[in-house]
């Protein structure tokens, strides 16, 4: 799954990925998702599939409103993505993507 946040110019980054999700996470996911509405900001777009893999990954973009509680190594590439995958861990159904802090600012959600 790609993981991204806006920024404060209300822009969509990309920041890493997770790994691979498990049958009941994924069951659970895929009935939050929706095809994008028009064109998803990360159209055009190629993911590497693997830290210094020339290998990328078929991407399914989907609406960007879904948020995810997941837990992330601190460890930060130039561009201040996560270098490894963040371990999912439930859909957070109560939590509006506006409410997540913005790219580039920090923080965590209560």
């Amino acid at each position: 799954m790609l993981l991204g946040r806006y920024d404060p110019a209300g822009r969509l980054q990309y920041v890493g990925r997770s790994t691979t999700l498990s049958r009941e996470v994924g069951r659970a996911v895929a009935d939050h998702l929706a095809p994008p509405r028009g064109a998803h900001p990360w159209t055009g777009w190629t993911f590497s599939a693997g830290w210094g893999t020339q290998r990328t990954l078929d991407a399914v973009l989907v609406r960007p409103d879904v948020v995810m509680e997941i837990d992330v190594d601190v460890a930060r590439d130039s561009a201040g993505r996560w270098r490894h995958p963040a371990r999912p861990h439930r859909i957070r159904a109560d939590v509006d993507v506006q409410e997540v802090p913005l790219f580039g600012e920090g923080g965590t959600l209560s």
